[in-house]
């Protein structure tokens, strides 16, 4: 059993079918609840040098996704990170994004930042199991956070430190 990155162009024919699915559990947990302010998204944003697709492989087949774009000048924005259904609880969406942070390091940023939905516990604990600092007050019931003055984004940050992928660099 071989597992390997490989970058992709957010246009790849194999990630189609990922994507529609990873945007279909998002409805299937919030309906329509963020499609009032939904941001386009252009392909360019995940494109090198700024940005970037990966997936994840064993075998040839994609079992994990993560990318991240710019958010400002040294932040990076983790977007997309998925895992197989069937594959879940491995620890292949950590390994995700420690890979993506290793290559944001590459590519100059030094912070991450990401959202998840008010809706995804699991999600929460990835971040936090992998040294995310939550924006958010972690003992108020998430779906408060539904409802005004808040959107529904749960907002995480991360510095990244240099020394820490210099090994794996």
């Amino acid at each position: 059993m071989s597992e390997q990155f490989r970058d992709v162009s957010p246009e790849d024919a194999d990630l189609q079918p990922i994507i529609d699915g990873l945007f279909g559990e998002y409805a299937a947990r919030y309906g329509d609840y963020f499609s009032k302010d939904a941001e386009v998204e252009l392909t360019q944003w995940y494109l090198a040098p700024q940005g970037l697709l990966i997936v994840l492989e064993r075998d040839g087949e994609i079992i994990a996704t993560g990318a991240y774009k710019p958010f400002d000048e040294r932040t990076a924005e983790i977007k997309r990170i998925w895992t197989n259904k069937a594959l879940r609880q491995q620890g292949l969406a950590a390994s995700v994004v420690q890979e993506l942070e290793r290559r944001a390091v590459l590519a100059g940023y030094s912070q991450i930042y990401l959202t998840t939905g008010f809706r995804q516990p699991e999600a929460v604990r990835l971040y936090i199991s992998q040294g995310y600092q939550p924006q958010f007050d972690l003992d108020r019931d998430p779906e408060e956070y539904s409802q005004p003055p808040f959107d529904g984004r749960l907002r995480f940050t991360k510095t990244l430190v240099r020394e820490a992928f210099s090994k794996t660099a």
